[in-house]
């Protein structure tokens, strides 16, 4: 997945009211652009930091840039932007480039399924049970090398937990994706202690049949792109 337009490097003055970001561009200028992140983004938002904006011309975009990349400026970067792992991996499931689902043919994004849900991908291929594929962005790290998910206590991310078992308790697939937006990261777990309810619902959700994947990123201030499976401590 590629950036729309060539990104612009700021400083990060602060984040605030969760979908919004002031930075300072390169020359002088205070601008307001866009977070699209709904977690604490613990460690990715502290002043001063260099991160990466994408400009836009959109009429219908009130703010004129968005907030995609955190420079660590020590070579690796961080994604904050939560609906890139979504594109970056159906262009991977279209190419069936993901290892253990490159069987499926069919790729549906956002189909209703569940109480009032959508999931993210639903693969279907003749001969095979449906595949339901519900991706999370990880972009926390604690230790060095190791991310983790979720970054703050996430409700939603339980109950998709419990909609993918009962889809797996049906005979169908279902598979929870974890997509690290991290280049400096090589092992990953859960947050326990950040989310114990996510944790615990994970947990069942593992006994009831679901799979879990794990896959890294490739990043640059090109765009983001699906890496190779990363191994999970647990």
């Amino acid at each position: 997945m590629r950036f729309e337009t060539p990104l612009v490097p700021a400083r990060l003055i602060r984040r605030y009211k969760r979908f919004l970001a002031d930075c300072r561009l390169g020359d002088g200028r205070e601008i307001t652009a866009h977070c699209a992140n709904p977690g604490s983004m613990m460690g990715l938002a502290t002043p001063g930091q260099k991160v990466w904006l994408e400009p836009n011309d959109d009429p219908r975009k009130k703010l004129k840039f968005g907030w995609r990349l955190v420079d660590h400026e020590n070579g690796h970067f961080t994604g904050v932007d939560t609906s890139v792992p979504n594109r970056a991996l159906r262009a991977a499931l279209e190419e069936r480039q993901v290892a253990g689902l490159a069987a499926y043919e069919t790729v549906r994004p956002e189909v209703k399924y569940g109480e009032a849900s959508r999931i993210d991908f639903l693969l279907s291929q003749p001969g095979l049970p449906d595949a339901y594929v519900e991706v999370k962005s990880v972009t926390l790290c604690r230790q060095p090398g190791l991310a983790e998910f979720p970054d703050s206590v996430t409700k939603r991310g339980a109950k998709h937990l419990e909609e993918l078992a009962r889809v797996a308790e049906q005979g169908h697939r279902g598979v929870m994706l974890y997509l690290i937006q991290r280049t400096d990261c090589t092992g990953f777990d859960l947050a326990r202690d950040i989310d114990p309810g996510y944790a615990a619902a994970y947990q069942a959700a593992r006994d009831r049949g679901v799979e879990t994947l794990c896959f890294g990123s490739r990043i640059t201030t090109q765009g983001v792109e699906l890496g190779q499976p990363v191994a999970s401590v647990f």
